[in-house]
């Protein structure tokens, strides 16, 4: 069997371009390639196989009803909708290069558009609420150093989940000045400061752990019972459990939280001490500062609504004149 054009641009695609000529991560990778899963399983449910999919078939209108299908009947929002069809994009923007007599229908689809979604609320935890959390631990079972450990550095380093899964013992500097290397989105690397009392936490866990070897340097930072490296469900058990437990001592300190929300939470902390964006934005590990404005924005709502709050206690009760006044025509050329 002949393999298709589709075929072998989508391998050129998935194994050359991305990873070695625009250094994706694999995680990027995989999003990309369990979107191309579904859009050649969607495509089989309507009469095309895998193996006869070629670029003719996939025009505007298929790509469309896929999009749609992915709501309609997966039950997906805006924002996994517009991811998918990012992925097809990257897909095209290198297919019209290759196969520039596909450039008409090519460009089509690079035309569809995202949908619009809402920003979501920046979920995050005050100082206070990070410090009943830390406190949860166990920290004299190995258990509990390990998680006090791992969510401690989570909030000081900012890191994302993925980070934090892919660190190993090599990544830690302890000699002066102490520092963590961080491999983020697009494989970027990003030194990460660290505090004393967060070093002195890490050398007792890897200690306890036996990490602090030199063999043990490729090894995962932070591993299950199997010793096995984490999954993101993993590591988020460890934090709704010890959530849990904080949310019976303090429920308003406590919100509904997620992983993201300790990134959220060390950014907004760095805002509010008084640190530059353009210093959290090479500390968090974004590309662009606009990324990291939300959080300015984010504050700057909650300090309007304080104020507000503020305001309306002392806001006398008056009726504007214009509505005691019953003439509108007069009261307007008065005005």
């Amino acid at each position: 069997m002949v393999p298709t054009d589709f075929a072998k641009l989508l391998t050129g695609f998935l194994t050359g371009y991305l990873p070695h000529e625009r250094g994706m991560s694999t995680n990027t990778l995989k999003a990309y390639k369990d979107t191309f899963i579904l859009l050649i399983n969607y495509m089989a449910a309507n009469g095309i196989k895998a193996e006869n999919l070629s670029l003719a078939q996939l025009n505007r209108d298929n790509i469309n009803g896929f999009l749609d299908w992915l709501q309609d009947e997966r039950g997906a929002g805006n924002s996994t909708r517009n991811a998918r069809l990012a992925a097809i994009r990257s897909f095209y923007l290198y297919v019209q290069y290759e196969a520039p007599e596909r450039l008409y229908e090519t460009q089509r689809i690079l035309s569809i558009r995202a949908k619009r979604t809402e920003k979501p609320t920046i979920e995050y935890l005050a100082v206070e609420g990070i410090m009943l959390l830390l406190r949860q631990p166990d920290v004299n079972t190995h258990r509990g150093l390990r998680d006090v450990a791992l969510l401690s550095l989570m909030y000081d380093t900012g890191a994302r989940v993925q980070e934090i899964i892919d660190l190993t013992p090599g990544c830690v500097r302890f000699d002066t000045p102490f520092t963590i290397r961080i491999t983020g989105k697009g494989n970027k690397t990003r030194i990460v400061p660290l505090q004393k009392e967060q070093v002195r936490l890490l050398q007792k866990y890897m200690e306890a752990n036996k990490l602090d070897k030199e063999q043990a340097h490729p090894e995962p930072l932070f591993f299950n019972s199997r010793k096995e490296k984490f999954t993101r469900a993993g590591v988020s058990h460890i934090l709704l459990k010890y959530a849990a437990l904080a949310r019976k001592q303090n429920d308003r300190l406590i919100p509904k939280i997620s992983c993201h929300s300790i990134r959220h939470s060390k950014a907004m902390h760095l805002l509010q001490a008084g640190v530059n964006l353009v210093y959290i934005r090479d500390f968090l590990g974004h590309v662009s500062i606009q990324t990291t404005e939300v959080y300015a924005r984010a504050d700057s709502k909650e300090k309007r609504q304080a104020l507000e709050k503020a305001y309306v206690e002392v806001k006398p009760e008056v009726n504007p004149f214009w509505l005691e006044n019953k003439n509108l025509l007069g009261w307007l050329k008065s005005f």
